[in-house]
């Protein structure tokens, strides 16, 4: 039992070691994206950061500090709301970022390309960001004032709701700025953040989906199966046009097969109706392992 405990302690302590590893790392990388390339061409990511850049410029006070002090009644409020573990996730991460902020604030910033800036700003930001959230961690702003609204309003949808929050902060700037140039940049830092994150936790290699309609479908799955090796299912349906019972062939692939598969097709019935698209992941033979 003493022996079940200590390597229970040993594990629990290397997973808070790695995730304290990981909060490191990516609130620097965060602080990096913003501090030498969004800061100094007056770009933001929405969130609290963007109110922080108006404030730099206007009162030359350290972005860092900012975020801090504006994240303060926030965790407050997450404390008594959300639980302790949650606050401090929360604030672990947001202090790790506002030093790191201050820290890379002096800094000569990497280009005044404000293009180059929005991408790899976005990039490197959207990348820290994952890790960050990886480790059950928050770097606070508009993220964590979203968690704090979902506990009165359950029904609410946190990612309208971040994207109405960080469409304001970037149109303030705008506004502050007086150049919408700042504001279209932005958008795409914010987008570019986005889709990061849907790479770093959902990856690049996804699949495709492929349906087929044809007369000639067993001949098709057979071909398919012999030289693509790739298995593929029948579903019945019925074509409302005609009122007719068809078979549909779903087929999932790699996309590198898509091209061999379309031309199996084609080759056995050039009429026949094809439908590709996107599977995010897929579990089971051949793919991911669950």
């Amino acid at each position: 039992m003493v022996k079940f405990k200590t390597k229970r302690k040993i594990i629990k302590t290397k997973y808070l070691i790695v995730q304290i590893i990981q909060i490191v790392v990516g609130t620097a990388l965060v602080a990096g994206a913003t501090s030498l390339f969004l800061l100094p061409n007056q770009l933001s990511a929405g969130g609290f950061s963007g109110i922080g850049t108006i404030l730099y410029y206007l009162f030359k006070i350290p972005l860092g500090t900012t975020t801090l002090i504006l994240n303060i009644p926030l965790f407050i409020i997450s404390l008594l709301k959300n639980g302790k573990h949650f606050f401090l996730n929360a604030i672990t991460g947001t202090i790790g970022l506002s030093l790191f902020l201050n820290l890379f604030e002096n800094l000569k910033p990497l280009t005044t390309d404000r293009f180059l800036a929005c991408i790899y700003g976005g990039i490197i930001a959207g990348i820290g960001t994952a890790i960050i959230l990886k480790a059950n961690a928050s770097t606070g702003g508009t993220d964590l004032l979203t968690q704090i609204i979902k506990v009165y309003k359950p029904n609410v949808r946190i990612s309208n709701l971040l994207v109405m929050l960080d469409t304001l902060i970037v149109a303030t700037n705008v506004i502050f700025f007086r150049e919408l140039e700042i504001g279209l940049y932005s958008a795409i830092t914010i987008y570019i953040m986005g889709k990061m994150l849907d790479i770093f936790f959902e990856g690049i290699d996804f699949a495709k989906v492929m349906y087929i309609i044809s007369p000639k479908n067993e001949e098709i799955a057979k071909k398919i199966g012999n030289e693509i090796k790739r298995g593929s299912t029948s579903l019945y349906g019925k074509g409302m046009y005609k009122k007719k019972d068809r078979e549909v062939l779903f087929c999932v692939a790699s996309r590198n097969e898509v091209r061999e598969i379309r031309k199996i097709v084609k080759d056995i019935d050039n009429n026949a109706f094809i439908v590709i698209t996107n599977a995010r992941e897929v579990f089971g033979e051949g793919f991911k392992e669950t």
